[in-house]
C-alpha cells in the first residue's frame, strides 16, 4: 500500500528572494568578486547537474556507486536504522540503494529528503513511495544551512550527505557545517558521508570542464538565477567557464571569466557591478581531502568515524560516523 508522501516546504518565495539578495548584495561587493554555490540548484540547474554525473569525466558519481554497492549491506547493519534522511537529495537516484539493503532487513520505516528544489524533491519523493510498499516519504525543501533543525525526529536515523557536497564548504563554514549536522542528531544516529579524495590534477580539471559544455551551461545557469529573479542583464555570452585546482588549498575552484570590460545592472538590487576583461566571478569551490584528515575533522564536532572505504582507484571515499552522547 502506498502512503502519500508528507512535503513541509520551509523555502517561500520570500526567504529565497532575501538570501538571494543579501547574497548577491555582498558577493558581487567583494573582491574577488564570488557567489555561493546554492543558486546553481534552480530546477534547471538541478537537471544540469544530473546531467553532469553522467558524464565521462565525471568520475565521483561512479566511484561513490562502487562503494555504495560493495559495502551497503555493512553499512546497514551498522547503522541499524529504520529513517533515512538525505541531504542534498536531488533525484534520489542512489538513495534506493540504501533502501533496498534496509528494505531486505526489515527494519526501514520512513525515508526524509531535504533538497532545495521543490520540483525536484516532489518528483523523486512520489517515486519512491509508489517503489517502497509501506514507506513513509517526508520531504523536506529548505537549505540545510539553515534549516536542519525541522528535519523530523523520532526513529534510529542514518544521515547522508552523498556526491562530495561537503568540498562546497571552505573549512571554517565545513566545521560550522558539520557541528549543525550533529547538533540534529541524537546519541546513536549515524552519518553517512561523502568526499573526493586528492588526486592527479588534469583529472580533476577535467572531471569539472567537460568538451561537451554541459558544465559551462551549468556554471553560467547562476547568472541566468539572478537575471530572472532580480531583474539584472547579465549577457551570458559574455562569460567563459572555466575549472582550475588550487594546490595550495588543494580544491577546485569554477570561475566565470568577464570576456571583455562590461557594466551589468541588477535592476532588484538598484545595483550596477562593472567587470573588467578577464575578471573572475568565482562561483564554486569543490574541496579534495586526504584520507587520513577525515577522521579528526569528523571528530572534532562530536561524530566518531566507525568506517571509511574507499573504491578500488582510491578516487573517493564514503565514511559512516556516529553521534555519541
Amino acid at each position: 500500500m502506498m502512503i502519500e508522501p508528507v512535503v513541509d516546504i520551509h523555502l517561500d518565495r520570500v526567504w529565497i528572494e532575501q538570501a538571494l539578495r543579501a547574497d548577491v548584495a555582498e558577493g558581487f561587493a567583494s573582491q574577488p568578486k564570488e557567489l555561493p554555490p546554492k543558486w546553481f540548484y534552480d530546477d534547471r540547474g538541478s537537471e544540469l547537474f544530473d546531467r553532469i554525473t553522467r558524464l565521462p569525466d565525471y568520475y565521483p558519481t561512479r566511484r561513490e556507486r562502487e562503494i555504495l554497492e560493495r559495502e551497503v549491506d555493512v553499512i546497514a547493519e551498522r547503522s541499524g536504522a529504520d529513517t533515512v534522511v538525505e541531504l542534498g537529495s536531488g533525484t534520489s537516484e542512489k538513495t534506493r540503494i540504501v533502501l533496498d539493503a534496509l528494505a531486505e532487513t526489515g527494519w526501514l520505516r520512513r525515508y526524509v529528503p531535504f533538497d532545495n528544489s521543490e520540483a525536484t524533491l516532489r518528483t523523486a519523493a512520489a517515486e519512491l513511495a509508489e517503489a517502497y510498499e509501506g514507506l513513509a516519504v517526508h520531504g523536506v525543501v529548505g537549505d540545510f544551512e539553515h534549516h536542519l533543525g525541522h528535519i523530523p525526529e523520532g526513529g534510529c536515523r542514518l544521515m547522508m550527505l552523498l556526491g562530495g557536497t561537503i568540498g562546497n564548504f571552505p573549512p571554517a563554514p565545513r566545521k560550522d557545517f558539520l557541528c549543525a549536522v550533529a547538533d540534529a542528531m541524537a546519541p546513536g544516529d549515524t552519518f553517512l558521508l561523502g568526499f573526493d579524495l586528492v588526486k592527479e590534477h588534469d583529472r580533476l580539471i577535467a572531471a569539472y570542464n567537460d568538451p561537451d559544455g554541459v558544465t559551462a551551461a551549468f556554471n553560467r545557469n547562476v547568472l541566468s538565477v539572478i537575471n530572472h529573479r532580480l531583474d539584472a542583464d547579465f549577457d551570458l555570452d559574455q562569460f567563459e567557464h572555466e575549472a582550475r585546482f588550487d594546490p595550495d588549498e588543494e580544491w577546485i575552484e569554477m570561475l566565470l571569466r568577464s570576456c571583455r570590460p562590461q557594466r551589468v545592472t541588477i535592476g532588484g538590487l538598484n545595483m550596477t557591478v562593472d567587470f573588467a576583461r578577464d575578471e573572475r566571478l568565482r562561483t564554486e569551490i569543490s574541496a579534495k581531502f586526504r584520507p587520513e584528515n577525515i577522521g579528526p575533522e569528523l571528530g572534532a564536532v562530536g561524530l566518531a568515524m566507525e568506517c571509511l572505504w574507499t573504491d578500488a582507484q582510491d578516487d573517493y571515499a564514503l565514511t559512516l560516523s556516529r553521534m555519541v552522547g
